[in-house]
């Protein structure tokens, strides 16, 4: 029975093409909207953490300045203490610190001969190899030692060696950043772009150096590497740091686990947003189908009426055209579907660098929340159906 069920309420919706079509094509859009613009958020949350998780996940930042500031900068908020050399050194020589990258962040010209080129210098340490996990394909980085000096050499990523060696061996050639010549001691391995920041397009010198170029007294951070227990990493940095800046807070430290709350709490904005477009073309869709039922019932009282007298329950009409509203609800979010998922394989193909991910869990809810719209809508004209008396059903015009 169930199956025959089926056959008449497809049959009823094919007997009727075009007004099922504009019944399908509110819920249709809801879940190709629902499909394309999750999809599009799901890539950007699994790329960004990608991005963040390939340098480890043991890591932690400590920037200068508080992200809270409470009073007037040097009348009630106190002086903030620049964040220098020492205070990374002092980091690392804490219990549970495997190392740290004191950096100095700039933008520089690099010449080489008759080739220049304007790119990010980061002064950095021989530690970012193994904090970054970062490590040179040619060469080596200076030799470690003491990071206040400044050592006239350089790190290249793998795009600039290119664009200013071609295939030539830089190793032990000289090349012009800011205006002073640092010799070239090894080329990084390809790393990519790190939220939109070309890794592979940059310039290493030691830190005292980039100090130095940029004509700066405090570093941008320190990036610390920590082997276990986050929490307690921070609290003792926190207190250390604390301690040298004269008992004030006057420093950030943020870690890899707050960084991705503030992506979750930007993708729960991002979810509320595609939810209620979904939600306003779902509405719109179920309105369209609880109208195509209730005519529907008013054009088919003689045929209820039929199947009344032939010994039809009210629980079987009531339940045709419950089937006959999830099938419509079900087909247009299946289209919807479709169309959503080529449209994301179209973005992909367009948009290379766009990321596009459609988890299987999002397409079973689709389908699920489309057919039980359908089932919402059409409850109250099934049950205006199986309530029709079959005598006066009969004799409906």
């Amino acid at each position: 029975m169930n199956r025959e069920l089926l056959r008449l309420a497809l049959a009823a919706l094919a007997a009727h093409r075009l007004r099922t079509a504009l019944s399908m094509l509110g819920i249709g859009i809801g879940v190709a909207a629902v499909i394309l613009l999750t999809s599009i958020g799901e890539g950007t949350r699994r790329y960004v953490l990608a991005q963040f998780t390939q340098f480890g996940t043991n890591l932690l930042v400590v920037s200068p300045g508080r992200s809270e500031t409470i009073g007037v900068p040097g009348v009630l908020g106190g002086t903030t203490h620049k964040l220098v050399i020492e205070d990374a050194q002092a980091i690392a020589r804490l219990p549970g610190i495997v190392d740290t990258v004191p950096m100095v962040l700039g933008t520089a010209r690099v010449e080489h001969g008759e080739r220049s080129r304007s790119v990010n210098v980061y002064g950095v340490t021989p530690s970012v190899t193994e904090v970054w996990r970062f490590r040179p394909r040619v060469g080596s980085f200076w030799p470690a030692g003491d990071p206040t000096r400044a050592w006239p050499m350089a790190v290249l990523g793998t795009r600039l060696r290119r664009e200013l060696f071609g295939d030539a061996n830089p190793l032990g050639e000289f090349v012009r950043i800011g205006g002073t010549r640092h010799r070239v001691v090894g080329v990084m391995e390809p790393k990519g772009q790190f939220l939109g920041i070309d890794l592979d397009d940059v310039a290493f010198v030691p830190v005292a150096s980039a100090l130095r170029l940029f004509n700066r007294e405090e570093l941008v951070e320190i990036d610390v590497l920590y082997s276990h227990d986050e929490a307690a990493t921070v609290a003792r940095v926190r207190r250390l740091m604390t301690a040298r800046h004269g008992g004030e807070e006057d420093f950030t430290i943020l870690t890899q686990e707050a960084m991705l709350e503030v992506l979750g709490n930007v993708m729960d904005v991002v979810t509320v947003a595609v939810g209620g477009i979904g939600g306003i073309s779902l509405l719109v869709g179920a309105i369209g189908i609880l109208t195509m039922m209730w005519i529907a019932v008013g054009e088919r009282t003689r045929e209820i009426g039929l199947m009344r007298a032939l010994g039809a329950t009210r629980r079987q009409v009531r339940t045709l055209f419950l089937v006959e509203a999830a099938a419509l609800a079900g087909l247009g979010g299946a289209a919807g579907l479709l169309f959503g998922l080529g449209a994301g394989v179209a973005l992909r193909l367009a948009v290379p660098g766009l990321p596009v991910e459609t988890p299987l869990a999002f397409v079973v809810a689709a389908l699920g929340v489309s057919t039980a719209t359908g089932l919402l809508a059409g409850a109250l004209p099934a049950q205006r159906a199986a309530r029709l008396d079959p005598i006066e059903a009969l004799q409906a015009e």
